[in-house]
C-alpha cells in the first residue's frame, strides 16, 4: 500500500472514531479552520465550530449512534467515504425508533490531511420513514 493510500485510510478511521466517540469537536478536528460540511445540498457547516455543530445535532439525537466506514474510493480530486450509520433516536423529542441508513461524503483533503470541503449524501427520505415507523 503506498503512503498516500495509508494516509487516507487512517484519515477515514480517526473521523469515523471520532463519530463514535459522541465529541462533535472531535469530528471537526479533521477539518481546516475553515473547511466546510454540506449535507444533502443544504447550507454549508463552515469553520469547526460550525461542523462541530451539525455533528453534535446527530450526537444528541442519536446518544447510542454507531458509524461504519464502508469503503473508501477516489473520484478525481475527491476522496469518497461510504458509511452506514445506526442509532436509536432517543435524543430530546426523539422518536424512539432505531434507524440504520447508508451515505457518503464526498471529501477533498488539504496537504495536510484535513477535510477542505466534504459533501455529504443520504437518502433523506428513507431516513424520514425510519424515523416515523414505516
Amino acid at each position: 500500500m503506498q503512503d498516500a493510500e495509508r494516509d487516507v485510510q487512517a484519515i477515514a478511521k480517526g473521523y469515523t472514531a471520532a463519530w463514535n466517540s459522541g465529541d462533535p469537536d472531535q469530528v471537526a478536528a479533521f477539518y481546516t479552520p475553515e473547511g466546510a460540511l454540506t449535507i444533502n445540498g443544504g447550507e454549508p457547516s463552515v469553520g469547526r465550530v460550525s461542523v462541530a455543530e451539525a455533528a453534535r445535532g446527530f450526537m444528541e439525537a442519536f446518544p447510542d449512534l454507531v458509524l461504519v466506514n464502508d469503503r473508501l474510493e477516489r473520484s478525481g480530486d475527491r476522496i469518497n467515504y461510504h458509511w452506514t450509520f445506526s442509532g436509536t433516536n432517543t435524543g430530546p423529542g426523539g422518536t424512539g425508533r432505531a434507524v440504520r441508513f447508508s451515505g457518503y461524503e464526498s471529501w477533498i483533503l488539504s496537504d495536510s490531511g484535513l477535510i477542505q470541503d466534504s459533501l455529504g449524501s443520504f437518502d433523506a427520505e428513507d431516513y424520514e420513514r425510519q424515523l416515523a415507523g414505516e
